[in-house]
């Protein structure tokens, strides 16, 4: 029986049986010794997006006590669902993500992770744990975003849509009359990517 930990474009945490590309956490520890989620779904503000492997690590995957091992099908889900990359294991990504994020903003020095997640958890989640989005046009929307129609998730890369599951994408059609649609990604993020940062996608999206 698989265990509620696979993130979906949404925020929302279910069960899967495949692994996908990366794992993560929010901030702490969240489920019980019988390893089951509790009602809030994160320990703190501090999302964040890791690499399977680092450093030789081994780990029973929620150990009571430790922190709730998340896992995403790639990336640009993770990030869709409000994470963003480690300074620890990915130090690369996570600085190069901190000064696209500073030189956006116009700040001199490169903005610290606390900053970046104060920032993100209200364009992520409300109060009651539900997942904020917003409307705009999909004309607007820089590739790596993720958008909801008709109760799907599709990924916008490069000029096509791929529709979002646990085990993949699949090229999708948007119909041409969809003008203003709904996005999941957060605001901040989607503006990461309209400034050049790039998102690393399951290899069912071609280069």
């Amino acid at each position: 029986m698989p265990l509620q930990n696979r993130v979906t474009p949404t925020g929302e945490i279910i069960a899967s049986p495949s692994r996908g590309t990366m794992m993560g956490n929010r901030g702490g520890c969240f489920h019980t010794a019988a390893k089951q989620l509790k009602k809030r779904p994160y320990a703190s503000t501090q999302w964040i997006c890791c690499v399977l492997e680092f450093k030789n690590r081994r780990r029973s995957v929620m150990t009571p006590g430790l922190y709730t091992e998340l896992f995403f099908l790639d990336e640009a889900t993770a990030l869709a669902a409000g994470h963003r990359p480690c300074f620890e294991c990915r130090r690369d990504d996570a600085m190069r993500f901190a000064r696209i994020w500073s030189d956006r903003l116009g700040h001199i020095n490169r903005t610290q992770a606390p900053e970046m997640d104060r920032t993100l958890h209200p364009e992520r989640m409300s109060a009651d744990h539900r997942k904020v989005t917003y409307r705009t046009a999909l004309s607007d929307l820089p590739s790596g975003t993720f958008i909801r129609h008709e109760n799907h998730a599709y990924l916008k890369w490069r000029d096509y849509f791929y529709l979002w599951s646990p085990n993949g994408y699949a090229v999708a059609t948007i119909a041409p009359s969809v003008g203003i649609v709904e996005v999941l990604t957060p605001r901040s993020i989607v503006a990461q990517f309209a400034a050049g940062y790039t998102p690393s996608v399951y290899p069912s999206i071609p280069n």
